[in-house]
C-alpha cells in the first residue's frame, strides 16, 4: 500500500479534446497516459499555464521493514536501509544492459526520424547559454547540433563498478537558517579490530531461530575456552563477527539442542548439529574513518554491516524482529484492528554514515500480528457472523484457509501439554464426516471418535472443518475448538481499509510524543550497556542530533488575470481559490450524472450537479449549467450497463450536433467497494469519457470547500491549468526556463502481500508546457512481478510489416512533448520515486541507458543533458522542533514552521543562536536539511516541502544519481520545493515532487484496469484490482517475466483520454 501518503479515497479522471496521432513503435499492450495533440505552443506572460493543487499529501501506511542496501552490483548488503524497501529482484532487464556509452548514443536500426516527421522546431540556439527560440518559429526544420549534446555527454557507465554518483556541489545558502532536532543518535567508531567467519550448521537449517540457537549455545559452552573470551555477532545466517581474531582459522564444533518443553512430561528430543567457523575476511574501519570524513567515496560496506549486526544482535533476542524493526507487544499497549488483528508497537534501528560520523537512526514503529486466539473466536471475528448458528458458505471456507494458511498454532485439549502445528489447510469435510485409518487392516475410525475415546474430549463443533496440519501427504487432522493461535505471529497479507484506519491511528503521533518516545526508546534499550556494544567498543549518544535547516521561502503563485487576486503568495503551505481564478480554465460544454448512491434524492442530486457548475464557472471554467440529460439513478451492481445506456441516450443528443461528451459526474455509496474502479475501468477503456466521482456524504454536506475541490480536479481533467510559477512566466528558474526543458516523473506499483502473480505497474509522466512544467501527460505497462527496473522505457521490436519498430515510453513521450510546445527538450529532468538505495546502480545504469536510448532513436546524436533524482518517502528520518512549546514556531499539528528570530529568545541562548546565526525553529513547508545527517560526500538532502496536518510529517529525501547538468543545491533545492506547489488537486504544498505524485497515482488507477485473472485481488473492495477487458490490439505484446511467463498486457486507452491528466 505505501504510506505514505494520506490519498484522498476517490482521486477523479479527466477527458480531453483533440485526437493523438498514432506513437510510433507503440507497444499495444501498454495503457498510453495523456500525450498532448499537436497544437501551437501556448507561452506566456498573460497568466496563461500552471498546475493545481492536491487534497493531501500522500501518505504510505505500513511498517518498512528496513530491506537490504546494497547498491545494485555492490556486495549483496549495504548500510542499513533507510529508504523505501527494494520491491524485486533486480533481475530480468540488467541482463540487456549494453556495455559501452556508443551503444547507448547509437541511433536505432531504424532510420532517424526526419526533422520534418518529428523533430523540427524553431532554430536551436548557436551556443548552450544563449536564449532559447522564438516559440512562433514551429515550422522551422533544424537538425541537432552535435557540439551541443555529444561533445559535453557523460559516459553511461557499464556496470556499477564504473559508477559515482555527484558529489555534493558544495551547501545550499538560499532561505532563513535555523536549528531542529533529528532522530539520529551519534555513535562512536569502535577502535576495535573486526573480523569475519563463515559459519556452517550441518544439517542445514532454514530458520534464523534455530540457527540462533545454536550459537548460542556454542558461545555458552565454549566462549571461555575455544573462543578465546570473545563475545561474537551472529547475523542469524552464514556469518559471525568478533572484535578482534579467535584462536583459531578454522573449527569444528558439535551442539546439541533440546525442542522446547511441551508440558508433556515425556522426555525433550535432542537434535545434534555439526558447526564449523572458519575465518573469511576483516572489515576495515580504517577505510570507513576516512569515509565519513569525506577522503574517500565509496562506503566500506562490510565494517558497516558489521556495526549494524553488533547493534541488532541484543535486540533480536528480546523482540521479534522484522526486517529492521523490531516488536514487542511490553513496547505499548496492543490494540485490535479488528478481522482477529491487533498492532504491537515497535521501534526501527539502523546505523548510518553521514556528514557528522556514524549515526543510529531510531524511529518508533507498529505493525500487524495475529491474536492469540482460540480459533473458533478468530474466525467467528474474520466472519463477523456467529458460526455457531449455521454451516460455512464456500465463500468462508475460501476465506478462512486464506488467512489460516502457514499460521502456527497450539493444542488446548491435552492439558499443559502444548504441542504446537503450522497449518496447511482445511479439510472439505465437516469434521462429523471425516475419518482416517487407525491401523494398516484398514480399520478407520472417526475424528469425533477418536478425540472422545483418546482424550475424553467431546467435539462441539462437529459442523466445522477441521484444520489440516503437517505435510499434504500425511495430514493430521485437529479439530477448530482444541487449537489456539500461538503468540507473535506477524500479519504479512493485505489489510483491509479498516483496519488500516485503525493502525494509522496507532502510528500516528504529534511530534512532542513522538520525540518523547524515540528518546524513551533509546534510554530503554540502554545501548551503554548493551553487552555486544561493549565488546565491539561501540558508544551511543542518547540524545537527538541538532541539525542546521533552513526555511525556502515559498513561491508566487498565478492566476488568471480576470480574478480580483491575480497572483498568490501561499502562507504556511497553502492558500484558497477566493477572489481567484483559474490561469486557464477548461471547457466542459457538455455533462451528465449517474447516482449510484441508493440513499441520495435525485432532487440533492439536481442541487449539487448545479452549485458544482457554477462553482466551475465562477473558478474560470467555460462549464454549461445544465447537463446533457438529467440526472440518472442507476443500482451499484450494474454500473458498466448503466454507464454504456446512458453514454448511449447522450451521444444520440449531441451526435447530431458533432459534439462529444465532455464529463461524467458519477455519485457513489460511501462504502463502494470495487464500483470506483468499475467505473474508472467503462469510462477510460470503454466510452473514452472523463469522471468525476463524489460520495455520498460530499453531496449531502453541499459546502462550498467540496466543490472548490472538486473543480481543481475537473478543470485540469479537461485539459486545463490552474495556476503555474510566476518565476516561470517570468523565465527565472535557473536549468529549466532558459531552454526547453522536459521534467519526468516515475514510479512502480507493486501488488500487495500475498498477492503472488499480479504484475507490478510502472508509470512515467512528463511534462508538456514549458517554461510553466505544470502539465503532465503519462504512459502505463504492466510488467514482471515486483520488478522495479521499468521495462518499457524504451523498447525495440521486429514486426512483420514494419520491420524494425523503435518504442517505450520515454520516447512517446518526449514526441508529445515536441507537438506541444514546438520545441525539444534540450534537459530532462527525471524524478524517480520507490527506489531503496539497494537499488540505485541497478536503476539508474538500465533507467539512465533507456534514456539515452530512447533519445538516439528519434534523431542521431540527439542527447539532452539528464539530471536523474531519486525520491524517497519510506525513510525513517523525522525532524522535530527545538521548542514544542513555542507557538511561533510550531503550527497547530505540532510540526515546524518558520523559526522566530533569536533576539526573542533568553538572553543565553539568543547569544548562542546569534553567534551561529541561526534561529531555533520546527519542520515546516520549505525546510530543506543538506548537513549532518545526510549523505558524507554524495548530493542528497532531505526537504519537507509540505504543511503538517496530522501527526509528524514526513520529510522527503532526494538523492541524485546522475547530473550533467550542474545543479547547484540551491538551484535543485529551490526547483523541487517550488515545484511541489504546483500539484493540479489542492491548493497546499506537497510532500513529493508532483511529477512524482503523479506517477504514482498513474500507477495506482492502471490496477483498475487489469483483468482478474492477472490480478489476485481482482476489484476487490478498497483495493487498487480492477476488471478489464483483454486488448484486442493486433500490435499488443507482452512482458515477459525472468522465469517465461507472460504478463499479460492492459488493455488499450481510448484516444480521447491520452491528452489529459485524467489520473488527479
Amino acid at each position: 500500500m505505501g504510506s505514505r501518503r494520506g490519498r484522498q479515497q476517490h482521486p477523479g479522471a479527466g477527458t480531453g479534446e483533440g485526437s493523438q496521432a498514432p506513437h510510433p513503435g507503440g507497444r499495444g499492450g501498454r495503457v498510453h497516459v495523456a500525450p498532448f495533440p499537436q497544437q501551437a505552443p501556448q507561452r506566456g506572460n498573460q497568466g496563461q499555464g500552471g498546475t493545481a493543487p492536491p487534497q493531501q499529501p500522500r501518505g504510505r501506511t505500513g511498517e518498512d521493514a528496513g530491506r537490504g542496501r546494497a547498491r545494485g552490483g555492490r556486495p549483496p548488503q549495504q548500510y542499513p536501509s533507510d529508504g523505501r524497501g527494494a520491491h524485486g529482484d533486480g533481475a530480468g532487464p540488467l541482463g540487456r544492459l549494453a556495455p559501452e556509452l556508443r551503444q547507448a548514443m547509437e541511433a536505432s536500426s531504424e532510420p532517424p526520424l526526419r526533422a520534418s516527421q518529428m523533430l523540427a522546431g524553431p532554430s536551436e540556439p548557436a551556443a548552450q547559454e544563449d536564449p532559447p527560440a522564438e516559440l512562433g518559429q514551429g515550422s522551422k526544420q533544424v537538425a541537432v547540433r552535435p557540439e551541443s549534446t555529444s561533445v559535453t555527454m557523460s559516459a553511461v557507465p557499464s556496470s556499477s563498478k564504473a559508477i559515482r554518483f555527484p558529489l555534493r556541489p558544495g551547501k545550499g545558502s538560499v532561505g532563513t537558517r535555523c536549528l531542529v532536532k533529528a532522530n539520529h543518535f551519534i555513535a562512536q567508531l569502535p577502535d576495535k579490530d573486526l573480523h569475519q567467519y563463515d559459519v556452517s550448521i550441518t544439517p542445514e537449517v532454514t530458520s534464523r531461530i534455530v540457527s540462533r540457537a545454536v550459537i548460542k549455545e556454542l558461545v555458552n559452552l565454549h566462549r571461555a575456552s575455544y573462543l578465546g573470551g570473545r563475545l561474537p555477532a551472529y547475523d542469524g545466517r552464514k556469518s559471525l563477527y568478533t572484535a578482534g581474531p579467535l584462536p583459531f582459522t578454522s573449527k569444528e564444533f558439535q551442539i546439541t539442542l533440546l525442542d522446547d518443553d511441551d508440558g508433556s512430561g515425556s522426555q525433550r528430543r535432542q537434535r545434534n548439529f555439526t558447526v564449523v567457523i572458519k575465518f573469511a575476511a576483516r572489515a576495515d574501519l580504517h577505510r570507513l574513518g576516512m569515509f565519513l570524513a569525506g577522503r574517500h567515496t565509496e562506503a566500506p560496506q562490510e565494517a558497516l554491516q558489521v556495526l549494524d549486526i553488533v547493534l541488532r544482535e541484543l535486540p533480536s533476542t528480546r523482540y521479534m524482529p522484522f526486517g529492521r524493526s523490531f516488536f514487542s507487544p511490553d513496547l505499548g499497549s496492543r490494540q485490535r484492528l479488528g478481522d482477529g488483528l491487533e498492532s504491537w508497537r515497535g521501534f526501527y534501528q539502523s546505523i548510518r554514515p553521514t556528514q557528522m560520523g556514524l549515526s543510529l537512526n531510531i524511529d518508533m514503529s507498529a505493525t500487524a500480528f495475529i491474536e492469540p486466539l482460540p480459533v473458533i473466536d478468530y474466525i467467528a471475528q474474520l466472519l463477523s457472523s456467529n458460526i455457531h448458528s449455521r454451516p460455512l458458505s464456500d465463500a468462508d471456507r475460501v476465506k478462512i484457509k486464506k488467512a489460516l494458511r502457514g499460521v502456527n498454532v497450539e493444542v488446548t485439549h491435552r492439558g499443559n501439554m502444548r504441542r504446537k502445528y503450522r497449518i496447511s489447510g482445511l479439510t472439505t469435510q465437516s469434521t462429523r464426516e471425516l475419518t482416517f485409518p487407525v491401523d494398516e487392516g484398514g480399520t478407520v475410525k472417526s475424528v469425533v471418535q477418536y478425540f472422545q475415546e483418546t482424550y475424553g474430549f467431546a467435539i462441539q463443533h462437529t459442523y466445522l472443518p477441521c484444520l489440516q496440519v503437517g505435510n499434504q501427504k500425511r495430514p493430521n487432522y485437529l479439530p477448530m475448538e482444541v487449537c489456539k493461535i500461538v503468540e507473535g505471529q506477524r500479519y504479512s497479507k493485505r489489510l483491509n481499509q479498516n483496519q488500516i484506519r485503525a493502525l494509522l491511528d496507532v502510528t500516528c503521533q504529534r511530534p512532542r510524543d513522538r520525540e518523547r518516545d524515540i528518546i524513551q526508546m533509546v534510554k530503554h534499550n540502554a545501548y551503554q550497556d548493551d553487552p555486544y556494544a561493549k565488546e565491539f567498543g561501540i558508544n551511543i549518544s542518547d540524545r537527538l542530533a541538532s541539525v542546521e535547516a533552513r526555511i525556502l521561502p515559498a513561491p508566487r503563485l498565478k492566476y488568471n488575470e480576470t480574478g480580483r487576486e491575480k497572483d498568490c503568495l501561499p502562507r504556511v503551505g497553502q492558500w484558497n481559490m477566493l477572489n481567484k481564478k483559474m490561469v486557464n480554465g477548461g471547457k466542459v460544454r457538455s455533462w451528465m450524472c449517474i447516482n449510484f448512491a441508493r440513499n441520495v434524492q435525485e432532487s440533492l442530486v439536481r442541487g449539487f450537479c448545479h452549485e458544482l457548475a457554477l462553482m466551475c464557472q465562477n473558478s474560470g471554467m467555460d462549464f454549461a449549467l445544465e447537463p446533457v440529460l438529467p440526472p440518472l439513478n442507476a443500482r451499484p451492481d450494474q454500473v458498466e450497463r448503466a454507464l454504456k445506456a446512458r453514454y448511449h441516450d447522450a451521444m444520440n443528443v449531441l451526435g447530431p450536433q458533432r459534439r462529444e461528451l465532455d464529463l461524467l459526474i458519477g455519485i457513489l455509496p460511501d462504502n463502494n467497494g470495487s464500483l470506483y474502479g468499475d467505473l474508472k475501468r467503462v469510462c477510460e477503456i470503454d466510452l473514452g469519457i472523463v469522471s468525476q466521482c463524489c460520495c455520498a456524504k460530499q453531496v449531502f454536506k453541499m459546502n462550498k470547500q467540496i466543490h472548490a475541490n472538486l473543480a481543481l480536479k475537473i478543470n485540469v481533467k479537461v485539459g486545463g491549468r490552474n495556476t503555474v510559477l510566476v518565476d516561470a512566466l517570468s523565465r527565472r528558474i535557473p536549468l529549466v526556463t532558459d531552454r526547453p526543458t522536459i521534467i519526468f516523473g516515475a514510479d512502480v506499483t507493486h501488488p500487495h502481500p500475498g498477492e503472488d502473480s499480479s504484475p507490478s505497474i510502472a508509470a512515467v509522466v512528463a511534462s508538456q508546457d514549458w517554461p510553466e512544467v505544470t502539465r503532465y501527460a503519462g504512459l502505463v505497462s504492466a510488467q514482471a512481478h515486483r520488478q522495479e527496473l521499468i521495462e518499457d522505457l524504451y523498447k525495440v521490436w521486429q514486426d512483420p510489416q514494419r520491420g524494425t519498430v523503435n518504442g517505450g515510453m520515454i520516447r512517446e513521450l518526449l514526441i508529445s512533448f515536441k507537438k506541444s510546445t514546438g520545441q525539444k527538450p534540450q534537459r530532462i529532468i527525471f524524478y524517480r520515486d520507490g527506489v531503496s538505495e539497494g537499488q540505485f546502480y541497478q536503476v539508474l545504469l538500465f533507467e539512465l541507458q533507456a534514456i539515452r536510448k530512447a533519445c538516439a532513436s528519434l534523431e542521431a546524436n540527439y542527447q539532452p543533458k539528464v539530471t536523474f533524482i531519486v525520491v524517497q518517502k519510506r525513510h525513517h528520518t523525522r525532524l522535530f522542533a527545538h521548542n514544542h512549546n513555542d507557538r511561533n514556531s510550531v503550527d497547530g499539528s505540532g510540526n515546524i514552521i518558520p523559526g522566530k528570530s533569536y533576539k526573542q529568545l533568553t538572553p543565553h541562548i539568543a547569544a548562542i543562536f546569534s553567534t551561529m546565526m541561526l534561529t531555533p525553529c520546527s519542520t515546516s513547508e520549505g525546510t530543506v536539511v543538506d548537513s549532518k545527517i545526510c549523505h558524507p560526500t554524495e548530493f542528497d538532502f532531505y526537504l519537507c516541502s509540505h504543511a503538517g496536518i496530522k501527526g509528524t510529517s514526513r520529510p522527503a529525501h532526494y538523492h541524485v544519481l546522475w547530473d550533467e547538468n550542474n545543479f547547484t543545491a540551491d538551484g535543485l533545492q529551490t526547483l523541487t520545493n517550488n515545484l511541489c506547489y504546483t500539484y493540479a488537486r489542492c491548493t497546499r504544498s506537497v510532500s513529493i515532487v508532483p511529477p512524482a505524485y503523479y506517477a504514482h497515482l498513474a500507477a495506482f488507477r492502471a490496477r483498475f484496469y487489469m483483468d482478474p485473472e492477472t490480478s489476485d485481488s481482482g476489484s476487490a473492495t478498497s483495493g487498487p484490482g480492477g476488471r478489464g477487458p483483454p486488448s484486442g490490439s493486433s500490435t499488443s505484446r507482452s512482458t515477459r517475466t525472468p522465469g517465461g511467463a507472460a504478463v499479460r498486457p492492459l488493455p488499450a486507452m481510448k484516444d480521447s483520454m491520452k491528452n489529459v491528466m485524467f489520473y488527479c
